[in-house]
């Protein structure tokens, strides 16, 4: 798929490795699921570690129940300081009696290796919910992990933390603060259990820029409300969901500590990679063919574009339209109408829109007439886009989701085998 590109900033190759100053790494170090006898030859465990030590910050689910890293990490995070990455698939590590121990282990193994504290660790896990966390064959895995580290080490972290994801998501881009050039890359991984309160996710972001973690933290909060929280593949919010970004300062800009022109590059820079990872984990939701970008504008304000994009791509009903290819834009107006916001139904106008074209299907809460042939070349794209015009307003707001398919149901229906 295509990256977005921004006015300002340079794609490069790396993802997080493409900052100066930061290595990663992967293994097989043999984990499978409980009953099973068969481990993947795919890398199930992961590094990323800085040369030294960093301003961080993170984001996590809103899900009440949380996976045992999470609770770990935002302990180890409260300083704003972090220098490595552990991270594991296969096992999600969440509702065990012993998942929180288990958790401190993965750090004090990795510090270990790496001779720096257990505490400037942030570890996450992705994979099966409920099952205990065997620790051993992490543990036998650490020490080759450490050792796989490399300043192009990026893919071999990333295919790590993939579980059902079908390809890697991951970004860099090059960017000036004060004259110096600065690079943020970032990997994610996420396919299933998408859904608009911090999407299912595993997120890690680095930087060469110096920002002070108050910063970091500030942008990555409100970033993550327009990208990563704009995505929804089933509706369903993950229990491990995390996004976390480490900031070196190597590339030698004075040290953003406020807001000002910097910290407005570093923000839009950090759009950049966000929300085209967003982008990516839609297009790659479980079973998707095809990415879906609802576009709201006239609105009120932004909120209200917001929760009217929101609720169009989560319809499952229009989501099984998109699939199917067929133009019934009465269920875009039905998701419109039972949005929770106030607005006249009567003057909406809805787009159908692709590299194929553009194909006018409502107009002032009406449906219009088309071509069923163009509209079958519109909709046969891979990237498709929904343009809403509420007629209202100022506010807009963007959100991304995909197609429900037959392929959803297989993969989820026998997810643990």
């Amino acid at each position: 798929m295509e990256i977005v590109k921004f006015d300002g900033i340079t794609n490069v190759e790396g993802g997080v490795c493409a900052a100066k100053g930061f290595r990663a790494g992967g293994v097989q170090c043999g984990l499978v699921h409980a009953g099973a006898s068969v481990t993947s030859k795919k890398n199930d465990l992961a590094i990323i570690a800085a040369d030294k030590e960093c301003t961080a910050a993170a984001v996590y689910t809103t899900n009440k129940v949380k996976g045992a890293p999470i609770l770990v990490t935002k302990e180890h995070l409260r300083n704003g300081k972090a220098r490595a990455v552990i991270v594991n698939s296969v096992n999600a590590n969440t509702c065990n009696p012993d998942g929180v121990e288990k958790a401190n282990m993965m750090c004090e193994l990795a510090a270990k290796e790496l001779g720096i504290s257990a505490e400037d660790v942030i570890v996450a896990s992705t994979g099966v919910i409920g099952q205990v966390l065997p620790i051993e064959p992490i543990a036998a895995g650490v020490p080759g992990l450490v050792k796989s580290l490399s300043y192009e080490g990026n893919k071999s972290a990333l295919e790590a933390i993939m579980t059902t994801d079908t390809m890697p998501k991951e970004i860099a881009v090059q960017f000036e603060l004060g004259g110096k050039t600065c690079t943020l890359g970032g990997m994610l991984k996420g396919s299933g259990m998408i859904h608009p309160n911090m999407a299912t996710t595993l997120t890690f972001l680095t930087t060469d820029a110096a920002v002070s973690a108050e910063m970091l933290q500030l942008a990555l909060s409100d970033i993550v409300k327009v990208t990563l929280n704009r995505v929804s593949v089933d509706g369903d919010t993950s229990t491990n969901d995390m996004v976390c970004v480490m900031a070196s300062g190597e590339a030698g800009n004075a040290e953003i500590t406020a807001e000002g022109p910097d910290f407005g590059k570093f923000r839009h820079a950090l759009y950049c990679i966000m929300m085209n990872l967003a982008r990516m984990m839609a297009r790659d939701g479980e079973g998707a063919t095809k990415l879906v970008e609802c576009c709201v504008a006239g609105a009120e304000s932004d909120s209200m574009a917001e929760i009217v994009a929101k609720s169009v791509i989560t319809s499952s009903l229009f989501k099984a339209m998109i699939f199917g290819e067929d133009a019934n834009a009465g269920r875009i107006y039905c998701a419109i109408g039972y949005a929770d916001a106030d607005f006249d139904v009567n003057k909406v106008d809805i787009v159908i829109a692709s590299k194929a074209g553009e194909l006018p299907v409502g107009h002032q809460g009406c449906l219009v007439p088309f071509s069923e042939e163009e509209a079958k070349k519109v909709l046969g794209e891979e990237e498709i886009k929904i343009l809403i015009n509420l007629n209202a307003g100022p506010g807009r707001a963007m959100a991304w989701g995909c197609d429900l398919t037959y392929d959803y149901v297989k993969i989820n229906g026998d997810y643990r085998s």
